[in-house]
């Protein structure tokens, strides 16, 4: 696998020749779709078919479908899901029934993975933008709510990347637009914020968070090797790490600049998510071609797909709003 360390995305419903002629060139690690890219089954069946066609294998196609205010793929051809934290107070089965239910319907268009769960934990301070994105306000609720997702997941079939390591939860600002700061002690952090991801540490694929923890590093964490260091060391996790959308504004620097931070930090894989392939040129010339160990821990993620479980899923449905409601 000599794939660019990248997973980029697509500007609109349709694979254009023309990015599909960029991609066999740059030949991305993978996809991550929107819903600018999701009209109808049908369409993201042949879409998720071409991606995989351009690059001329079975690429790992993911996309953002946590429930609540973030689902790319909604009503009327996919189901609205509540937010995530809503769900915690059903229970783990709950849980497991919820991102069962999510991971099917993605297997079912062609998408294996999903970037679910959120480990972060909710508090006091947390950013509207993240907090009922999250699956419980104390580490071992996220914990154990986060097996449960990741393990519905698998079992549909679908990679889980646990997201945001090593804990926004704490963060005030949107990264979307600003970095946020966290002055934290880092024993706090380390008995709450990292904790989730700790328990978690054996899962296939994770996301870095674009934050700041001055007591630790001055960078933010996708751009910090002491922090992804931490992410490896001190929460164990080997797994296949990317950075989140390299495009927000939490970062600083040209793209492409943003990109060699990144994997000079230690990241896997770049996310570039805007779909803006003339943009994405200079981070895949930047971010270059997968390292050893960036394809031992690809390697290592794939080998874990598989077809989703059978299920009677008009009965799990079912099972799941009982013990929602």
């Amino acid at each position: 696998m000599t794939s660019a360390t990248i997973l980029g995305g697509i500007a609109g419903p349709v694979l254009t020749p023309d990015e599909a002629a960029f991609f066999r060139d740059a030949d991305p690690w993978g996809f991550i779709l929107f819903a600018r890219n999701a009209q109808d089954p049908d369409q993201l069946r042949r879409l998720t078919g071409d991606l995989r066609a351009a690059v001329g294998r079975d690429c790992v196609i993911t996309v953002d479908q946590e429930g609540g205010r973030v689902q790319r793929l909604r009503a009327p051809h996919w189901s609205e899901w509540p937010a995530p934290l809503d769900q915690a107070a059903a229970g783990a089965r709950a849980m497991w029934l919820y991102y069962h239910l999510i991971g099917q319907e993605l297997r079912a268009v062609g998408i294996d993975s999903d970037c679910a769960p959120t480990l972060d934990v909710a508090q006091d301070g947390t950013h509207p933008f993240l907090r009922n994105r999250c699956l419980g306000t104390d580490p071992a609720t996220v914990a154990a709510m986060g097996r449960a997702a990741a393990d519905g997941l698998l079992a549909a079939g679908v990679l889980p990347v646990v997201k945001h390591m090593p804990g926004h939860g704490r963060a005030q600002v949107d990264s979307h637009h600003g970095l946020p700061t966290v002055e934290a002690d880092p024993a706090a952090l380390d008995a709450i914020d990292f904790a989730p991801f700790r328990a978690l540490s054996d899962l296939p694929m994770g996301m870095t968070a674009h934050i700041r923890f001055p007591h630790l590093d001055d960078r933010p964490a996708t751009a910090s090797p002491v922090m992804i260091r931490l992410i490896r060391e001190r929460i164990g996790f080997d797994g296949l790490l990317m950075t989140d959308d390299i495009t927000m504004n939490a970062l600083s620097g040209t793209e492409a600049e943003r990109a060699a931070a990144a994997i000079a930090a230690g990241c896997d894989l770049v996310l570039h998510c805007n779909g803006d392939v003339a943009g994405m040129a200079p981070v895949v010339a930047a971010a270059g071609a997968m390292s050893h160990e960036a394809r031992r821990r690809a390697e290592a993620a794939l080998a874990l797909r598989r077809a989703p479980d059978a299920a009677d899923l008009a009965a799990l449905r079912a099972e799941w709003q009982s013990l929602a409601a």
